[in-house]
């Protein structure tokens, strides 16, 4: 690869960590494409050399946070209950920048343009297969079951923890969850 063409590609990761970082932080309407860049270290005028629009930036950085993780998964995916007990610490829920981008972003991804929810709707359907792997019961529907109601757990959990100014309440609704789905300890 040509040293312009390597340059570029650097570029484009950055500005795509970038983005990861600040959108589920602060919300795709919570973002400006210039603080991306300037997280980036990059220029705002560089931005129409890697990406046509701001909905283009948010399709390509979700697809790749999805893929990083199919590539390195961020929690345990050996058992359910393991992946639960990590995801419901409170240091997830403190780190809403390098966490769980459904917990992050998921009312925002639910209006997102039909691209961005085929992307989206592809990784579920990945991660739900993930979680059936790894999944309790007998049976694939059991296993599947287990799969979905134990995320959608977690992750309601996650977006409550996060939504309410209470830090005792935050923990007491992280702390019921890994009750109710049996993963606490």
């Amino acid at each position: 690869m040509a040293k312009s063409q390597k340059r570029k590609a650097e570029s484009r990761e950055a500005i795509m960590r970038s983005a990861a970082k600040l959108f589920r932080e602060n919300g795709f309407d919570g973002v400006t494409v210039a603080a991306v860049m300037d997280g980036a270290g990059l220029t705002h005028g560089g931005f129409p050399r890697h990406f046509t629009s701001k909905e283009e930036l948010i399709t390509a950085t979700l697809a790749e946070l999805f893929a990083a993780d199919a590539r390195e998964p961020s929690l345990p995916m050996r058992d359910l209950h393991e992946f639960a007990r990590a995801y419901l610490r409170s240091e997830h829920r403190g780190e809403p920048g390098t966490g769980c981008v459904f917990a992050a972003l998921g009312p925002e991804m639910a209006r997102a343009p039909r691209p961005t929810r085929d992307i989206l709707t592809d990784a579920i359907e990945r991660q739900i297969q993930k979680f059936v792997d790894i999944a309790p019961g007998e049976k694939p529907a059991e296993r599947r079951v287990a799969a979905i109601g134990t995320w959608a757990t977690m992750i309601g959990a996650m977006v409550l923890a996060r939504i309410v100014n209470s830090d005792a309440l935050s923990e007491d609704i992280l702390a019921s969850a890994r009750l109710f789905l049996e993963v606490e300890g």
